[in-house]
């Protein structure tokens, strides 16, 4: 998430009532977490494990939870808790907009775009041509749809990450601040859910189309021209290339990639990152003809139990 405008190192840290070090014009432009993060934007670390990743990320500015000798060419701002401060510039630099109608006066419709009785469009959203949104269809703060969108009814865009610190007595949700963002000739089926990014954006590419009922993550890239079939739920920080097939009820954990021209059949499981161009079922997912091979397998246990039993 970028700010409206550019900050000073010094700035955020008298927001914050916190320490700072670095140069006080130090520019901080934008929020983002560790594994999006770009120049000018600030990050956030609270653990030892994943203090030199952070100081050595494109992060320009750590807030950090001890003092440490800061890298060349950054800032540092020590906090007590980084994780609460960093709530705290989200809530602040994008805070929640209650809405004062079904079709906020802020958002930015296309020509050709028809909206049915009862679809809810946020703040700030852009929506661009010839798109249809669906009656009880809900599109969140910020999103934006590119051409010739179809959103089915119920299908939420832009609902939060689920994304939790649990702490002792207490579980601290990471507010979500960023966007989804869907290309053009996109299809999303009834009562689908995708995600915005926590500090980044959840993209959709050209010419994807969704089945009913599919959830997808936060901060999650799915590419161009994929088919994803009904139940079917995508964990966030996950990235699916172009082209990808992802039939019924498939389940793919968090931070993966599905290589370009991917085939995953009805009720798999991926656990890991799958090679593109290549058919895969089971759970865990794996080539088909391995995973037919272990089924035909599994069907003679009995016949090779008797046998063993008699001995």
């Amino acid at each position: 998430m970028k700010f409206p405008a550019a900050q000073s190192l010094k700035q955020v840290s008298e927001f914050l009532n916190a320490k700072f070090i670095g140069d006080p014009d130090h520019v901080v432009s934008g929020l983002n977490e560790i594994h999006m993060v770009e120049a000018g934007d600030l990050s956030f670390v609270d653990h030892p494990k994943y203090y030199d990743t952070a100081l050595n990320s494109d992060a320009t500015t750590i807030l950090i939870n001890k003092e440490v000798e800061c890298p060349e060419g950054k800032g540092l701002i020590i906090s007590d808790d980084p994780f609460v401060d960093f709530n705290k510039l989200s809530n602040h630099f994008r805070p929640f907009e209650p809405a004062s109608g079904m079709l906020s006066s802020t958002a930015d419709i296309g020509e050709g775009t028809v909206i049915q009785p009862g679809a809810f469009v946020g703040n700030h959203v852009k929506i661009g041509k010839n798109c249809l949104i669906h009656a009880n269809a809900s599109i969140y703060d910020h999103c934006e749809l590119g051409d010739h969108v179809v959103i089915h009814s119920g299908a939420v865009i832009g609902a939060d990450g689920f994304y939790f610190q649990k702490r002792k007595g207490e579980t601290l949700k990471f507010h979500s601040v960023g966007r989804v963002i869907i290309g053009n000739h996109v299809e999303i089926g009834a009562c689908t859910s995708i995600d915005k990014g926590v500090t980044g954006d959840t993209c959709v590419g050209d010419y994807t189309k969704f089945d009913n009922h599919v959830q997808v993550g936060h901060d999650t890239q799915i590419g161009r021209y994929c088919l994803i079939g009904a139940f079917s739920a995508i964990a966030g920080v996950t990235r699916i290339e172009d082209n990808v097939i992802i039939w019924a009820k498939v389940v793919i954990d968090k931070d993966l990639v599905i290589g370009e021209g991917a085939v995953i059949l009805a009720t798999s499981g991926a656990d890991k990152s799958l090679e593109g161009g290549k058919v895969y079922f089971g759970a865990p997912a794996m080539e088909v003809r391995k995973a037919w091979q272990q089924m035909a397998l599994i069907k003679k246990l009995p016949e090779i139990w008797e046998k063993v039993r008699k001995l």
